[in-house]
């Protein structure tokens, strides 16, 4: 077995297997978009979701005096440490 062999095997599992839920949303693109777009809609419904919380979180951390916010928090930048 060639390695030009391992690596069209891992074409064909790739384009077959792992890409076969979008290939099937690909086809119904035609006849229902919002359909066709689930995918892009969830990764969206995802990153507001994850934004949402890290906003809270900044804000607790703001909230509590916790955050250091002078430029030279590090010794390499300058500071007088």
């Amino acid at each position: 077995m060639a390695l030009r062999d391992i690596f069209y095997a891992i074409q064909e599992f790739t384009e077959e297997v792992l890409f076969a839920p979008f290939n099937a949303l690909r086809a119904l693109e035609l006849e229902n978009w919002t359909a066709a777009n689930v995918m892009n809609w969830l990764f969206m419904l995802i990153g507001s979701v994850a934004f949402v919380y890290w906003m809270i979180q900044l804000k607790k951390f703001n909230d509590n005096n916790e955050e250091d916010t002078s430029s030279t928090s590090h010794s390499y930048l300058g500071g007088d440490n």
